[in-house]
């Protein structure tokens, strides 16, 4: 009998100690839990946050944040211990007041590097574990399925520009040399683009217009005709984006021209990245230089100026000049003389 007393008590006290320990492991689904960043779109050089809502005051949680720390430089957090591996910034919390200090939330702040100059889609990834209320006696399950916020970093953009430039005047039937320029500070990255360009206005119907360039194959190419590129473009973007291509223009009549050069976009059904209409006046030939005499050529100063412009108000001195007046001075002396002697005489 006692036998089966011992054996029966053991078995309760077994079941109880099961049923203990089972309800401890037993933990609940926290479905609260929300992540959110302070923008989606950041440029080189900009701070963004990722925030963490609980949806209720927990008492102890590791929170890991993943990145790419080929975007992103780790700056700040709040809400526990915080360590960075580089590729993730894990905050460790424990409320020691037990449960005064409960958190609802916790914060990761990232940089994104100064040093971009491509569109770069990326995300942060969030998980959860080791969660429990604010006086421990509920526990949560890991949130392991990472939460994913998707961010776009990307430089703050300057429109391309195209440029038409040539010296002097433009000779109908003749060639004349141009040079294209597409520029841009801070350009888009484009996998696929073209030039091509269109006469909107002509002197004549039968006038016609070449803007010839030739390619690395050496074969000449009509950016009116043909457009200039592969049938699939050309990459294009970056800092200080200048490309230049050189052109040779000819022009059959003269008269005014008005040629519409465009950018498009292969990628995207040839949308329009930038556009500029250029006016050009194509004339018979170039006038000749005015034919001077020798005479005309002599270079003039001011005091050549003046002497030409002003007449002289008296005669200049010469050298008989001064003698004429030395000799009627000493002939008015003798005169004088000859008078006094004869008075005296008298």
């Amino acid at each position: 009998m006692k036998k089966i007393l011992y054996v029966l008590t053991v078995v309760v006290l077994l079941t109880m100690v099961t049923f203990l320990m089972t309800s401890q492991v037993m933990a609940l689904t926290l479905d609260t839990v929300n992540a959110e960043v302070s923008k989606t779109k950041i440029a080189p050089g900009e701070e963004v946050t990722v925030k963490v809502n609980f949806g209720k005051g927990l008492g102890a949680y590791t929170l890991d944040v993943a990145y790419d720390n080929a975007i992103f430089d780790y700056v700040r957090s709040e809400g526990g211990t915080q360590n960075d591996n580089g590729t993730r910034v894990r905050l460790v919390f424990y409320d020691s007041t037990g449960g005064s200090g409960a958190r609802t939330d916790a914060s990761v702040t990232f940089k994104a590097k100064e040093s971009i100059l491509t569109s770069n889609p990326t995300d942060f990834a969030i998980t959860l574990e080791g969660m429990s209320n604010a006086d421990a006696s509920e526990t949560y399950d890991d949130i392991t399925t990472p939460i994913e916020k998707d961010v776009l970093v990307e430089p703050n953009y300057v429109d391309y520009s195209l440029n038409l430039q040539y010296t002097g005047s433009i000779l109908v039937d003749e060639v004349k040399d141009m040079t294209l320029i597409t520029a841009s500070s801070m350009g888009k990255n484009y996998n696929h683009v073209r030039l091509i360009a269109q006469v909107t206005d002509k002197p004549s119907e039968d006038a016609t217009a070449k803007l010839l360039a030739t390619n690395e194959d050496d074969v000449e190419v009509d950016l009116i005709q043909n457009g200039w590129g592969e049938a699939d473009g050309y990459a294009l973007g970056g800092k200080d984006v200048k490309q230049e291509l050189a052109l040779r223009g000819e022009f059959n009549k003269t008269g005014k021209y008005s040629i519409s050069i465009k950018l498009i976009d292969r990628d995207n059904s040839d949308a329009i990245i930038a556009q500029k209409t250029f006016d050009l006046t194509v004339v018979e030939e170039k006038q000749e230089e005015p034919i001077t005499t020798p005479e005309q050529n002599q270079p003039t100063t001011p005091e050549t100026n003046k002497q030409e412009n002003e007449m002289p108000t008296t005669l200049p001195k010469t050298g008989n000049t001064q003698y004429a007046l030395i000799i009627g001075f000493i002939a008015i002396l003798t005169v004088a003389y000859v008078a006094l002697s004869k008075k005296n005489y008298q």
